[in-house]
């Protein structure tokens, strides 16, 4: 088994490394500190699996996932993330990652994940299972960002960070006149009126992108 450990901690990455050496000795596991490495690095006979940390230096979070999907569809992404908003990682399983878990609980549960993920299945952890079937059930009042579709996430981020339409456009890989359309959507559906209200709206739900 193939691994790609994309993670720019190093102290993050041995004590992940050494958590997959005791379940699976044989694991080939490749480390990347950078998106850009990463993308070389799963062309060809590439990785089966990557866990990808969405705070790197050459990435917009999001993005990380986004772009590994595109440079390789048959990849399993795992990501492991310190945000734990529950609508953050709705976006990142939307966006075609097969699981995600908080990095405070990978001591626990990494290997059951990477077993149900390589097994064809994905995987989130309990407690963010039963937060999204709450809200899913009505068991707890949803958001106004929890009506936005995942592109309009990432760009409601990129804005609350003060991102240019033209720079969004280039880091999405989409037209201004596009990004332009999930501005004016994501304005009605947070009932906001200006880029500053999106950031102060952010900031008061705890909603960030960890590479900001």
């Amino acid at each position: 088994m193939k691994i790609l450990l994309l993670e720019d901690h190093p102290i993050f990455r041995f004590g992940v490394r050494q958590l997959i050496a005791q379940r699976w000795p044989e694991a080939d596991i490749v480390e990347s500190e950078s998106l850009a490495d990463a993308l070389q690095r799963v062309r060809g006979d590439g990785p089966q699996l990557a866990l990808v940390d969405l705070n790197l230096p050459d990435a917009d979070g999001l993005e990380s996932v986004s772009q590994l999907r595109r440079a390789a569809p048959y990849l399993r992404l795992l990501v492991l993330s310190q945000n734990t908003e529950t609508a953050y990682a709705t976006r990142v399983l939307q966006l075609g990652a097969a699981g995600y878990l908080a990095k405070d609980q990978a001591p626990t549960e990494l290997i059951a994940a990477i077993e149900r993920i390589m097994a064809g299945g994905r995987y989130i952890s309990p407690a963010l299972a039963e937060q999204l079937a709450n809200l899913m059930t009505g068991g707890a009042p949803g958001a106004p960002h929890d009506g936005l579709s995942a592109q309009e996430y990432r760009v409601m981020l990129l804005l609350a960070a003060g991102r240019r339409v033209g720079e969004i456009g280039e880091t999405m890989h989409l037209s201004p006149k596009t990004v332009s359309t999930y501005r004016a959507r994501i304005l009605e559906k947070l009932g906001v009126d200006s880029n500053v209200e999106i950031a102060r709206y952010c900031m008061s739900h705890g909603l960030r992108d960890d590479s900001l």
